[in-house]
């Protein structure tokens, strides 16, 4: 493999309801732990990486990786309304420090999923209000951390809804077309809804219809709000911390079409990624997030071939997608671009290995080509809780055994190290 260029940053991601546990204030917590959730277990104490950090960073150090994208948890930042703890900061503050102490590069996610649960009671992501809310939240931590703090991501897959919105009608239709690209368990859906939301309206005080979580389904206005509140939280955070590069991840799949459906294809490009770059121009760079392809023909999208390999996602193995998306995305966007995840669901690490340098093929056939790609961020550091489908996909470089909490880095994990390292040298 071609060198790439100096300073180019290798990782790996992770999200913190995912890894930390025990994130009791989040919205995500009280619905995985409803009766008749649809959350296929808990995530309880998940991989405890909120006590084990610093040795999980050490690893990363130690394998060659030299950036790690984490997220700081709402939620425990600020439990209760304009209520912000001092000693959630201090935690954060530790794990920046461990990064810097191991000579990692953050690269911190300000929401991924998970939000604080006085936040849904009050209209969720399709209240106009929740922009300044959580602009209000980034001030709070760029002003105690920003010093600490060189790339921020403001949103997680901030177009999520949009392919769950197609992923349920996919499966109202059961056409055998591609997984989302989050854990969402479509089991005997239809039958656990009107149950599960008559304890969520119960939970949060607030009518079924009114249960507005980040990955609930979205109205228009609802997908307006999100992309408002990253403009809002962009301008804080420049305004209180203006050395910090700021962005926000999207979920792209590589919108291919075959002869017929080239009208859908474009289509569905402009509905999951051209109709947000209005508000993504002013960024400092993009998150992008890809893990696999999506093919339209005359009729709409095609199911995974039956002869293709697939993940435990459900997902084609596609690699390839990463490198087309990248140029795709230059096309309309005028920055650099942060591979922020990629990866896949396997028990086979030698199919991640065989993804991780098919991916990284593409990537730097792109930067040979011009393009500019400042680092790639493998989803994700540890096999952990993958939303509804709880811990049952394993994406990690690094297996953990939750009995026991006992991390056992994959030949994966080593692999993607000493890319890093030989890069390095």
């Amino acid at each position: 493999m071609a060198r790439f260029p100096e300073g180019f940053l290798w990782g790996a991601s992770t999200a913190a309801h995912q890894v930390e546990g025990n994130n009791t204030n989040s919205d995500f917590w009280l619905m995985e732990n409803l009766e008749g959730s649809v959350f296929k277990e808990p995530s309880g104490s998940a991989v405890d990486h909120y006590n084990r950090f610093k040795s999980d960073i050490t690893e990363m150090a130690r394998l060659g990786l030299n950036s790690y994208r984490f997220s700081i948890e709402w939620a425990r930042i600020e439990p209760e309304e304009g209520q912000f703890e001092a000693s959630e900061i201090e935690h954060y503050r530790e794990v920046l420090l461990a990064c810097k102490e191991n000579k990692i590069t953050p690269i911190v996610t300000l929401h991924h999923f998970s939000s604080p649960q006085w936040l849904i009671r009050l209209g969720g992501w399709e209240s106009a209000d929740t922009p300044a809310r959580f602009a209000r939240y980034c001030a709070h931590v760029m002003r105690e951390l920003g010093e600490l703090i060189p790339y921020v991501c403001t949103i997680n897959e901030a177009n999520i809804s949009i392919g769950i919105k197609k992923i349920m009608k996919r499966y109202a239709l059961k056409s055998g077309s591609p997984g989302a690209q989050v854990g969402m368990n479509m089991e005997n859906m239809a039958e656990k809804m009107q149950k599960y939301f008559m304890g969520l309206s119960k939970a949060f005080g607030v009518p079924p219809t009114e249960v507005h979580s980040f990955l609930a389904p979205r109205s228009e206005e609802g997908l307006a709000v999100i992309f408002q509140a990253h403009v809002e939280a962009r301008a804080a955070i420049r305004q209180i911390s203006p050395q910090t590069k700021v962005g926000v991840t999207l979920s792209l799949y590589d919108i291919q079409s075959v002869p017929g459906g080239e009208e859908n294809a474009r289509d569905a490009w402009q509905e999951e990624f051209v109709q947000f770059v209005p508000y993504l121009n002013e960024d400092d760079f993009f998150g992008l997030q890809n893990y696999t392809r999506a093919v339209y023909g005359p009729d709409g999208l095609l199911p995974v071939p039956d002869d293709a390999e697939t993940t435990q996602m459900g997902n084609e193995f596609y690699p390839e997608a990463l490198g087309a998306v990248v140029r795709y995305v230059s096309t309309h966007l005028k920055m650099p671009i942060m591979i922020t995840e990629n990866g896949i669901a396997t028990d086979d690490d030698t199919r991640r290995i065989a993804f991780i340098n098919q991916a990284l093929k593409g990537v730097q056939d792109c930067i040979t080509d011009g393009f500019q790609v400042l680092g790639y961020m493998h989803w994700s550091l540890m096999d952990n809780f993958e939303w509804q489908l709880g811990f049952s996909k394993t994406f990690g470089l690094i297996e953990v055994d939750r009995n026991t909490q006992e991390r056992t880095t994959k030949p994966s994990g080593i692999h993607l190290g000493e890319i890093a390292k030989e890069n390095a040298i």
